[in-house]
């Protein structure tokens, strides 16, 4: 019976001496911390373009099939002699935790434009471009319209003239962050790690993705979630609705398109925010607030029955948080996709689904996500007397250490997949959260400052053989063997 374990942790939370995480090597060498760690699962987030105006935040992106470039690495561009020695010195900036956005899309705006100018097309770069077109020709124009008129499409009116320079830029920047990027998944899957991402639910109103297909999608409200634990006036995202009814005409085309996409790039995928597959919540566009919204349901069914003609193997996570009822619960079960089940819940309820006694097979535990606190501040900020009591009647002592605690605990659940964020394994509090849902400003910008050390490396592999979460054959010889 497979267990296995993995870290959460999003590449732009890597260390890296210029400015964010990115795809060189210290992305490699996170990949060898994982495998020698006896890790086999490396979870990140969407790798979408972001934008200083939307916070940063890769779930509201210009794209939901184009890569960050800010993601591309300077080291890996020096070595192929698209920047020079004196443009990957500038790129470096001052040792921090913490992402200085502006100064970063500056720097790497700059690295860019050298590369492109060292650049001699190739074979390689127009096959990604034939192969890509089908979301690459609208993408590169879009982002330079969007780039010149700095103002969201529908309020477009005289288009500017967009040179093919210009157009051939846009495409670059996209073709040396797929090449990055999949020569890392190669490197990561040669040591028996598989990759899981995450494929955001809805694209940005103000995205290539709903200004070229305006028909599949509702553009008189918006999307969001009533009052929970997260806001007590609910979450408005923004994000335009489908058209479910056109979309099903068309055989969901767009979907499958996207889901086809996403499995070039990730070994499995977690579908964000999978009940609004069963059933949505839309507020009327303009609204300030998502209280007065309504539920609508979705053709789950037949959207997975026809995602399933192509992938048999529904190599997909369920991230079946927030109100969920017996109609989500029955899509998920009917195909047999593992839910998620996160020990920052668990201690709310007396019974809760996220207490490990509740747990199946067929679910990936955490500790946390990265919408929460990490643990070592959750226990003392978050939790009330009472719940702080329940947790430790739960656990039977009283830990010196609490995020080691849990994190225990969610390697010892019988669920199959166990992803704890970085932060809990480190034992790291506020400072180091990664997103507060609800709040604009100041997410997005946690990153280590080193790859964890040979201890919590040892931690670790102690953890999976105590509770037997074994990696791969090819995942332990790859401890000793470099392929």
């Amino acid at each position: 019976m497979e267990r296995l374990a993995g870290i959460l942790l999003p590449i732009s939370s890597l260390p890296s001496d210029y400015g964010i995480g990115d795809l060189g090597p210290k992305a490699y060498a996170f990949v060898d911390f994982l495998a020698l760690a006896g890790n086999s699962l490396w979870q990140i987030l969407p790798l979408n373009p972001t934008e200083e105006i939307h916070g940063n935040s890769p779930y509201h992106s210009i794209s939901l099939f184009a890569g960050n470039p800010i993601l591309i690495s300077p080291e890996l561009l020096y070595q192929e002699g698209l920047i020079s020695k004196d443009t990957l010195e500038s790129l470096k900036g001052e040792s921090s935790n913490r992402i200085a956005y502006g100064e970063v899309y500056k720097k790497k705006d700059m690295m860019l434009q050298e590369a492109f100018k060292n650049f001699k097309e190739d074979e390689d770069f127009y096959s990604f471009c034939r192969e890509e077109a089908y979301w690459l020709k609208d993408y590169a124009l879009f982002s330079c319209i969007h780039k010149k008129l700095k103002s969201p499409w529908w309020l477009w009116k005289d288009l500017p003239k967009i040179e093919e320079e210009e157009l051939l830029r846009e495409k670059f920047s996209q073709y040396l962050f797929y090449k990055q990027w999949k020569a890392l998944k190669k490197y990561a899957n040669s040591k028996g790690i598989k990759i899981i991402g995450d494929m955001p639910i809805y694209p940005a109103r103000d995205s290539v993705d709903v200004w070229s297909n305006r028909e599949i999608f509702k553009l008189d409200v918006m999307a969001g979630v009533p009052p929970d634990y997260f806001s007590p006036t609910g979450q408005l995202w923004g994000n335009p609705v489908y058209n479910w009814h056109k979309l099903k005409e068309r055989d969901f085309d767009w979907w499958t398109l996207r889901i086809r996409h996403s499995l070039k790039l990730f070994d499995l995928v977690r579908l964000d925010h999978f009940r609004g597959l069963s059933a949505f919540y839309q507020v009327p566009y303009g609204e300030k607030t998502a209280e007065r919204g309504w539920w609508e349901e979705a053709p789950g069914y037949e959207l997975f029955e026809r995602i399933r003609e192509e992938f048999p193997h529904m190599p997909f996570i369920a991230e079946d948080l927030g109100t969920i009822d017996q109609e989500v619960i029955k899509l998920r079960d009917h195909f047999n996709l593992p839910g998620m089940r996160v020990l920052a819940f668990a201690f709310f309820d007396k019974n809760s689904t996220h207490l490990p006694h509740n747990h199946t097979y067929n679910a990936v535990v955490y500790t946390t996500t990265h919408d929460n606190m990490p643990i070592r501040d959750w226990f003392f900020k978050e939790l009330d007397p009472f719940q702080r009591a329940r947790l430790l009647d739960y656990l039977g002592y009283a830990p010196d250490n609490i995020s080691e605690a849990l994190v225990r605990l969610a390697y010892m659940s019988v669920a199959k997949y166990c992803m704890v964020p970085i932060q809990d394994l480190l034992g790291l509090g506020e400072e180091a959260r990664i997103n507060t849902p609800g709040k604009a400003k100041g997410n997005w910008e946690w990153k280590l400052k080193d790859i964890p050390d040979e201890e919590v490396q040892q931690y670790i592999q102690s953890l999976c053989d105590i509770y037997h979460r074994k990696g791969s054959l090819k995942n332990l010889i790859s401890q000793g063997v470099s392929e």
